[in-house]
């Protein structure tokens, strides 16, 4: 019998870039186009997106993921001195077919037959959010995709929290939040989520506030602290 016992959930809520989609699956559809710097690239894309979200809500210059993914690919392409329009438009295309991670359906829907909401809290555009949602099927099992767009502020934001809460209509201690960024889990966690982190790549932990509820490697790994 695990120690750990998820009580009172009625929502499970999930982050979407890195949680429920692989964030890098974009770089490796063209990996023979770019070579030996791929995974290099798709890293420098990532780190540069979710600090482009950090300081644009600093500064209150929002613009939506959309264009944040698109400046940070424009980075990282040119700190890699790869000029290709085209490899830049594929690469820009295939971020909104991003494969989601492979218990992830599976795990969405026993969710669901236990009688859990389920729902994405993202800062992807609903543009972009629906482009993966539908690419991977998973319309079937959420029941509500929620943008920062809204608010127009990234996460951790306590705001962006908030707006799961109101969308929703239960508290915060209801919802059992899913992140694969552990900064994400933090913010979660301080803002009173029982905020779970999905340490795929076995990462270390951020010395930030807040502590998770429980660590897994894989979204399903979750059922088993979830009564009946």
């Amino acid at each position: 019998m695990n120690p750990v016992v998820l009580k009172s959930v009625k929502q499970a809520v999930f982050d979407a870039y890195g949680t429920l989609f692989d964030v890098h699956s974009a770089a490796s559809r063209h990996q023979a186009r770019l070579g030996e710097k791929a995974p290099e690239v798709s890293a420098l894309w990532r780190t540069k997106q979710l600090e482009y979200t950090w300081l644009r809500s600093l500064m209150q210059r929002y613009v939506d993921f959309w264009q944040v993914t698109q400046d940070a690919l424009d980075y990282a392409l040119d700190s890699h001195q790869i000029e290709d329009s085209s490899l830049r438009k594929d690469l820009l295309n295939a971020y909104h077919e991003l494969a989601c991670y492979p218990e992830v359906p599976e795990s969405l829907r026993e969710l669901k037959q236990r009688g859990i909401g389920t729902a994405i809290l993202s800062n992807g555009s609903p543009e972009m959010l629906e482009a993966g949602v539908g690419n991977s099927h998973l319309q079937g099992n959420l029941d509500a995709i929620i943008s920062v767009d809204v608010i127009g502020i990234f996460k951790p934001s306590p705001q962006v929290y908030q707006l799961a809460t109101n969308h929703l209509a239960c508290n915060p201690e209801e919802i059992l939040f899913f992140s694969s960024n552990a900064w994400d889990v933090s913010g979660a966690a301080t803002y009173g989520f029982q905020a779970v982190w999905v340490n795929r790549f076995a990462q270390a932990p951020e010395r930030l506030p807040g502590t998770p509820v429980l660590e897994i490697k894989t979204l399903d790994a979750v059922l088993e602290y979830l009564p009946f």
